[in-house]
């Protein structure tokens, strides 16, 4: 009688969420099918970017373990440390990314909301959304980790199966971030409003960034310590990276069973194996077996409030007026006005704009933290200045930031430019009949996200050359050149974004996850690539000496007619699609 109901109890939970499964794979399949029958062109030429990114990537990766490992008796420990601090980094960022996914998945979807009206239990609900959040936010992660794994086995010879094992292992890595992220998506959901929550929450935030940014200061070099033996010396400057070899995090174990698997130690390989395939069994079990009614309380506590900030009698009363709700002029009605020539229905459709940015809780709490990471980055730069005295170390970083700087507008411009036109969705017919049309809705969207993005990159470029302590005229050079990139990456995401919109999806990720959104990350990597290595061997301060005139002039024009070519075009092409597009 027991097993009886525990059959029934299975198919209850694994029969809606089989289903769900398989019409997410048909949906995915046609949808994969019709982009290849739009263009065939296109298709190929997306499948060449990403196989040409995955060749560069693994060549780049392999010169650079090539590099490590001609340093006799220290190359391996190099390597070694790299790995494991790269594991611990992308396992915190990927709890970030699981957070900010998994909450807005499971509460602010209307697939959840539609999936929670119908007779499925919440665990089945959990369940399918937890498996889709996990995809969502692991994908770049595969992706970026794929051909540095590759290029390090074939560095270090290993067998045929430490590929095949990589994958396993990578598979059951992703997991656990998974459960955290949406254990910690569940908690604020359920407490978010509380005043107790927020201040605590706000004070281990800053503890944390504060903590950081102390510990990873690196150690400085003197006279005194270069003289010492090169052992010690290595191990008082790789002090301050002893925490990514702490034994109880989970990116510990995947390193160690790498390391161990190229080497050849298989039984010591396969008791980390064992040690993170044991954590995941558990925790994923516990997760997808015991989150069900958590998850329910939270979905209720989120769609029942309408503020999360209702605690705090200050802010109450800024926001209401004699008793009531004040639609009033607010902060960026006030900004926006200020801006005397735009016509009022433009500043009508920045505003909109802006406060639904602030409405989504999800939206700006990525922005933190990327910011927050940036600030960190921020700190840590002003420690390279100290020990910057060649000329050719001075010209390598100085490019190395301005692609970090690159990389991160690319970030901003894919992640929330990119999705602008698709989030209008089945309301687009609204402003798409008013007499402001598409056309001056796309080049309104163009220069919010440009002047935006443009407050944020020139800042970043600005501080970034101050605590490397650059001259003045190569800060205004690495700032020009970074302002023509804002400009095309801008274009491009709003371009590519009109091109391959997505109006039924209201989920920002599950929108930059698709076909157009995977074509603009890549293309914007291509054109960052191209660009600073143009900017970079044209440089009127090259390490050789100062460049000819004629080649700085040759390379800065070839530098704005790919931007040109970049950036113009495909905001054109989509220009030209919604105008002629049908609502």
């Amino acid at each position: 009688m027991k097993t009886t109901c525990v059959s029934v109890e299975t198919e209850k939970y694994a029969a809606p969420l089989l289903l769900l499964l398989r019409v997410s794979l048909v949906q995915s399949w046609r949808k994969i099918k019709s982009v290849r029958r739009q263009s065939r062109l296109l298709s190929s030429l997306i499948g060449l970017f990403i196989v040409s990114y995955l060749g560069l990537a693994f060549v780049l990766f392999r010169i650079g373990l090539r590099f490590l490992s001609a340093f006799p008796g220290l190359g391996t420990l190099l390597i070694e440390r790299l790995l494991f601090l790269l594991f611990a980094f992308l396992f915190v960022l990927l709890l970030f990314s699981n957070l900010v996914i998994s909450y807005t998945n499971l509460f602010r979807n209307r697939e959840t909301n539609f999936l929670m009206a119908l007779p499925i239990p919440p665990q089945t609900i959990f369940r399918w959304k937890f498996m889709e959040s996990v995809l969502l936010a692991s994908w770049a992660f595969l992706f970026l980790i794929a051909p540095l794994l590759a290029a390090y086995g074939l560095n270090h010879g290993a067998p045929w199966h430490f590929y095949l094992m990589t994958i396993v292992l990578i598979s059951l890595f992703i997991v656990l971030p998974g459960v955290g992220g949406a254990w910690a998506a569940i908690t604020l959901a359920r407490f978010l409003d509380r005043r107790a929550f927020q201040v605590v929450a706000l004070l281990v935030a800053t503890a944390a960034l504060l903590s950081v940014a102390f510990w990873l200061k690196p150690e400085v070099i003197t006279d005194d310590t270069s003289e010492t033996r090169v052992l010690a010396l290595m191990d008082r400057l790789l002090v301050r990276t002893q925490f990514s070899q702490y034994q109880w995090l989970p990116s510990y174990w995947l390193s160690n069973s790498v390391l161990q698997w190229s080497e050849g130690t298989l039984t010591s390989a396969g008791f980390f194996m064992l040690v993170l395939l044991s954590n995941v069994l558990f925790f994923g079990a516990l997760s997808l077996t015991r989150s069900g009614k958590s998850f329910y309380a939270a979905f209720s506590n989120v769609q029942s409030r309408a503020t999360v900030f209702g605690q705090w009698a200050w802010l109450r009363h800024w926001r209401t007026r004699k008793g009531g709700f004040d639609y009033g002029v607010g902060p960026i009605e006030w900004f926006f006005k200020s801006f005397k020539d735009l016509s009022p229905d433009i500043r009508a459709l920045l505003v909109k704009d802006a406060r639904l940015f602030w409405r989504d809780t999800t939206q700006w709490g990525q922005t933190l933290v990327l910011f927050g990471l940036l600030g960190v980055y921020i700190i840590n730069l002003r420690h390279f200045s100290e020990q910057l005295t060649n000329a050719f170390w001075v010209h390598l970083i100085s490019y190395l930031n301005l692609g970090a700087c690159a990389l991160n507008l690319a970030t901003l411009t894919t992640r929330f430019v990119y999705p602008q036109f698709s989030l209008e969705g089945k309301r687009l017919w609204i402003v798409g009949m008013a007499p402001l049309g598409l056309v001056k809705i796309v080049r309104a969207k163009f220069w919010l996200g440009s002047l935006s993005a443009l407050a944020v990159t020139v800042t970043l470029m600005w501080l970034s050359c101050y605590m490397l302590k650059l001259p003045w005229h190569r800060t205004v050079y690495l700032t020009s050149a970074v302002t023509v990139m804002t400009f095309t990456l801008t274009g491009l995401a709003i371009g590519l974004g009109s091109l391959y919109p997505n109006l039924k999806e209201d989920n920002p990720s599950k929108i930059v996850s698709g076909f157009g959104g995977t074509f603009c990350l890549v293309l914007s990597f291509v054109y960052i690539v191209g660009s600073v290595t143009m900017l970079a061997i044209g440089s009127p301060w090259g390490w050789r000496g100062n460049a000819s005139l004629k080649l700085s002039v040759g390379t800065w024009f070839g530098f704005l007619a790919l931007s040109w070519l970049v950036g113009r075009v495909p905001f054109q092409m989509g220009l030209r699609r919604v105008a002629k597009f049908e609502l």
